[in-house]
């Protein structure tokens, strides 16, 4: 099955799209990867759908992608004694570990480590961003505030604090349990969300051990700030920009948006556009004209995926929206415009063999008009370099590991095949342009170009560059 574009295409899976036939029809239309929502659904849910998801995935022989995306923490303040209240503009209004029912004086905010992170000045934004408290006296188990922006609260409505570094793990207690059931399941990708430094995104690789690669979800002021050191350390991006869209000004997502591509682009690491991207399909049939041009720009920027949410999790039309992202996926990349704004945008190579031979490989297969790029790669990390190019050129990835090739499922432009490793030089050749030839790239007389490693099988040791002619299959 080969897709007609490059960037791909995450599917969240809910009660709109939980049985095998849905999980299948969803991988039809168009999706590569499929997102398992830990903030919602039990352990059992989430396994049936693994296990469908894997049995699609001998059926179509084609490696797909599982992402985990843990919850994170949820800051809630606690109950109101009397149903809710009205907050109003220039009130003061407490925040403290009593959990006494509230009324509209104070109120119960659980989470000793939030206000021990809070200081005179501390922005707290209730009930998505719908009300804002500005700190003007810190205890240490308590805030005064000054009611900025009033309205109505509720029990237990979240709590978002833009300028603040919060001194919390980014795992609570839940996600640790959800973190191991996933790596025992066997997923390809943790997301992991709540991150606002490195050394967040340290202490979950530290736990996976590389049995599943880490996404960090970029949501929070701090991991803006903090942007370079978390690219170096997570092995791809998430832009999601729902707490992102809270805790910021609303208008500088778009540019923050780009700014993170730009550097994953840069780094070389995969990164995925998520959040309300199509999100009046949730309830209709065809997306606005606005999300459309959304999803396109993303594109346009470069992105290697695009994530579907509560439209094929929830939604009444699930299908509809992947095959609709798929659509103007199709259309955005034949655009001639997206392929010099992506040429435009290409970033410093390193000084590494890798780096080079994938420029080359990039820039050969462009001059001789080469049907294919086909690269051998272990760890995968050839084929990301390969990816970071944005060549023109398809790029066909074989790899002996079935878990690089489903964790390449969310690259841009690879086409992964679960093979064995070539032993010598003439089955790298002969092995390259058979399974060119079956996947669809090829045909007899094409030229295509081959990226290796020798010795054969030898993770990192990209070294081999070599022109190959199609013959009769």
């Amino acid at each position: 099955m080969r897709r007609l574009r490059k960037t791909k295409i995450i599917a969240t899976l809910g009660p709109a799209s939980s049985s095998a036939d849905s999980i299948e029809a969803l991988h039809l239309a168009g999706a590569d990867v499929f997102r398992l929502n830990f903030s919602h659904g039990d352990h059992k849910d989430h396994e049936e759908r693994y296990t469908a998801i894997r049995k699609l995935e001998m059926q179509v022989g084609r490696p797909i992608g599982i992402l985990a995306d843990l919850q994170g923490p949820k800051i809630r303040i606690g109950t109101f004694g009397n149903g809710p209240v009205m907050l109003d503009n220039g009130a003061k209004f407490r925040l403290d570990l009593d959990d006494t029912p509230g009324d509209k004086n104070r109120v119960s905010l659980p989470h000793p480590a939030v206000l021990e992170s809070l200081e005179n000045g501390s922005i707290l934004l209730l009930d998505d961003g719908k009300l804002k408290l500005t700190v003007v006296t810190a205890g240490k188990d308590f805030v005064e505030c000054e009611v900025t922006v009033g309205g109505k609260i509720s029990d237990r409505k979240g709590v978002n604090i833009p300028n603040a570094l919060v001194r919390m793990s980014p795992l609570t207690d839940k996600d640790r349990r959800d973190l191991d059931f996933a790596l025992s399941l066997g997923v390809d990708w943790i997301a992991l969300s709540f991150v606002q430094r490195p050394e967040d995104i340290a202490e979950v690789k530290k736990i996976a051990a590389g049995r599943a690669a880490v996404m960090a979800k970029i949501e929070k002021p701090a991991a803006v700030e903090a942007l370079d050191g978390i690219i170096d350390l997570a092995d791809a991006i998430m832009v999601a920009r729902g707490d992102l869209g809270v805790e910021m000004p609303i208008q500088e997502v778009p540019s923050i948006q780009k700014k993170i591509i730009a550097r994953a682009r840069e780094a070389g690491k995969p990164v995925v556009v998520a959040t309300q991207m199509l999100e009046s399909m949730v309830s209709a049939p065809v997306p606005t004209r606005a999300e459309v041009t959304d999803v396109a720009n993303a594109i346009y920027d470069g992105t290697d995926a695009v994530m579907l949410s509560a439209e094929s999790a929830a939604g009444e039309f699930p299908l509809e929206a992947v095959s609709m992202m798929s659509d103007i996926a199709e259309v955005t990349e034949r655009d001639p415009m997206y392929r010099s704004i992506i040429d435009a945008k290409h970033g410093e190579l390193e000084a590494t063999t890798a780096d080079a031979i994938s420029a080359a490989a990039s820039q050969v297969a462009s001059t001789i008009g080469a049907a294919a790029i086909v690269t051998y790669t272990t760890s995968g990390s050839t084929a990301l370099r390969a990816a970071r190019e944005r060549g023109e050129t398809s790029v066909l990835v074989l790899t002996p590991a079935l878990k690089t090739a489903r964790m390449l499922a969310l690259v841009w432009g690879l086409h992964c095949v679960h093979t064995s490793d070539a032993k010598n030089f003439a089955e790298m050749v002969d092995k390259a342009c058979k399974i060119s030839f079956a996947e669809g790239f090829t045909r007899p007389g094409d030229r295509v170009v081959i990226m290796a490693g020798v010795p054969f099988g030898t993770p990192g040791s990209t070294n081999i560059l070599r022109i190959a002619w199609v013959g009769e299959q």
